[in-house]
C-alpha cells in the first residue's frame, strides 16, 4: 500500500494514510514523498475528508476506521482495482508472481528495462538499490512492471490481488504451498494463479518455470497465450558456467552480485520478460554488471568485530533453505560460520503449518537462534529438536541478542531472517558486538 500511496501522490494527488508500526525503509519513503501519516487507525480520521478510501488487505471487519467509513456510506476501493483504473490501462504490463522471488525478479526486470532506455513505471514490494524506492509512476513509458502478490485482495474482494493487472507480460516463477491463513491447499492456489492465466492475451507471453509440476497443472487448466519455458532445456537455460541460452541460441554469460541458483534463475525469467518487451537478451545480461540487489534480501547491514549481520526477508521454509545455501556457497562468507536468526512472523508461519519443514531448512547453519514472538501457535523448542544442540528458541529478544553475539567470533556471519521489522534486532546486533570490540579493546 505504501508503493500505491506513492505512485498516486506521482500522479498529483494529495495522499494521506494510516497504519499501525510503519518501519524503515517504507516510512522514510512515504515521508520523502510528502505522505502524512497517520498512527492506528482511528474514526478520528474522518475529518481528513478524502475523495477516496483506498483500503489494504490487512484491514479486516471490526476495524474502527473501516467500520466509521462503512457506516459514513464513503466511497472506498482496494489498492489493486485503483492501480488498474488509474495506472495500467493501455500500458504493457509485466507482472511477476511466484511463491518465492517476486520482488527480486521485478526488480531485476525494472532494471533491465530501464538500462535499456525504457524507463518502465514500476510498483515492487521492497525497495530495488537501482533506484531507492519501491513505485515510479513514469507516465511517459508504455511498460509498467509489477510484483503480482497471489495474496488477497481486500476484504470486500477476495480474489488475489494480481487478476487485476492483465498483464501481457506475466512471469510464473514458481508455486508452492502458503499463506495458509488464506488459501486451504496448493490446489486453491493453483486455481488462483489460473485465474491470471486466464485473463490474459493471445498475443500476451507466460514466462513459466520448466521444472514446476504445480505450474503445469495450472497451465494444463487452459493457456490461451503464448507460453516460453525457463530452466528447461525446451526454452530458458543457464548452464553451470552461467552461459544463457534459449532454444539452442546462445546469449553470453552472466555475471550477476547475486549470490544462489535461485537468483539465477530469477534473472534468466527477467530475460525472457525484457525480451517481450523488446530488450536484446545481450543487453539484459550486460545490465546485471551493474544491478545492486534489493534492500532486505541477503542485504549486509554491517559488520562488527569481524563477525557481519545480514538481513534477509526469507519466511518460507524453502526461502530459508536456499537463502542459507546462498550464503554457504559465497567466498568469504563461506569461511566463517552461519548463525541463523529467524522469527515466524508471517501469518502461515506463526499458524505452524509448515513448520515440520524447518528443521530441514534451517540444518545447514552452524547455530539457529529463533525468535517466538505474539501469535505463534506451536512449540519452537519442539519443532527445531531434530537439530540438536545447535537450536535455541527465546521469547526475550535481548536474551536471545546476547547469547547469538556470546556464540559469535571474528568471521562468522549472522544471517536475520524475518518478514517484519524484528524489534530492530540488526542495530542491537550490531551495537552488542561494537560493545564487546570495545571492551576486548579496553582489556588489551
Amino acid at each position: 500500500m505504501g508503493g500505491v500511496a506513492q505512485l498516486a501522490a506521482q500522479a498529483g494527488h494529495r495522499v494521506t494514510g494510516c497504519d499501525a508500526g510503519v518501519y524503515p525503509p517504507m516510512s522514510d519513503q512515504l515521508r520523502e514523498a510528502g505522505i502524512r501519516l497517520y498512527e492506528g487507525y482511528g474514526a478520528d480520521q474522518l475529518a481528513v475528508k478524502p475523495d477516496l478510501w483506498v483500503i489494504g488487505n490487512a484491514i479486516s471487519r471490526g476495524n474502527p476506521l473501516l467500520e466509521a467509513i462503512l457506516d459514513a456510506g464513503l466511497p472506498y476501493t482496494s489498492g489493486p482495482q485503483w492501480i488498474s483504473e488509474n495506472i495500467l490501462q493501455g500500458r504493457h504490463v509485466l507482472t511477476v508472481a511466484g511463491t518465492h522471488g517476486k520482488t527480486t525478479t521485478s526488480s531485476i526486470l525494472a532494471w533491465m528495462l530501464e538500462r535499456a532506455g525504457r524507463a518502465p513505471g514500476y510498483l515492487i514490494g521492497g525497495v530495488p538499490s537501482n533506484f531507492e524506492r519501491s513505485a515510479r509512476l513514469s507516465p511517459e513509458s508504455p511498460y509498467f512492471v509489477i510484483e503480482g502478490d497471489e495474496y488477497d485482495t481486500c476484504f470486500f474482494d477476495k480474489r488475489s490481488k494480481f487478476v487485476h493487472y492483465r498483464p501481457r507480460t506475466a512471469i510464473l516463477n514458481n508455486l508452492e504451498y502458503d499463506h495458509a491463513d488464506i488459501f486451504d491447499s496448493v490446489e486453491a492456489i493453483e486455481k488462483s494463479f489460473h485465474h491470471l492465466v486466464r485473463t490474459m492475451a493471445r498475443k500476451a507471453l507466460v514466462v513459466a518455470n520448466g521444472r514446476s509440476s504445480t505450474l503445469d497443472r495450472v497451465l494444463s487448466m487452459g493457456c490461451w497465450s503464448r507460453v516460453e519455458r525457463f530452466d528447461s532445456p525446451e526454452g530458458w537455460e543457464i548452464s553451470a558456467e552461467g552461459e544463457v541460452s534459449f532454444r539452442g541460441e546462445r546469449f553470453g554469460v552472466l555475471r550477476s552480485p547475486l549470490l544462489g541458483r535461485h537468483n539465477q534463475l530469477n534473472t534468466l525469467a527477467a530475460i525472457a520478460a525484457a525480451r517481450d518487451a523488446g530488450v536484446d537478451p545481450r543487453d539484459a545480461i550486460a545490465s546485471m554488471e551493474e544491478f545492486s540487489g534489493v534492500k532486505r534480501r541477503l542485504e549486509a547491514k554491517g559488520c562488527e568485530d569481524g563477525v557481519t549481520v545480514i538481513d534477509d526477508f526469507a519466511h518460507h521454509p524453502t526461502a530459508i533453505r536456499e537463502t542459507i545455501a546462498a550464503l554457504r556457497g559465497r567466498i568469504g562468507y563461506g569461511k566463517g560460520r552461519l548463525i541463523a536468526i529467524l522469527e515466524p512472523r508471517s501469518n502461515t508461519m506463526k499458524m505452524g503449518t509448515m513448520r515440520a519443514a524447518l528443521p530441514g531448512a534451517l540444518s545447514d547453519a552452524d547455530q539457529v537462534f529463533c525468535f517466538a514472538g505474539k501469535g505463534v501457535q506451536w512449540n519452537e523448542a519442539e519443532t527445531l529438536a531434530p537439530l540438536g544442540a545447535k537450536a535455541h528458541t527465546y521469547s526475550d529478544l535481548g536474551k536471545l541478542v546476547e547469547d547469538a553475539v556470546a556464540w559469535s567470533r571474528p568471521g562468522d556471519s549472522m544471517l536475520v531472517m524475518s518478514n517484519g521489522g524484528f524489534g530492530g534486532i540488526h542495530g542491537k546486533l550490531l551495537a552488542a558486538l561494537r560493545a564487546r570490540a570495545s571492551e576486548g579493546n579496553a582489556a588489551a
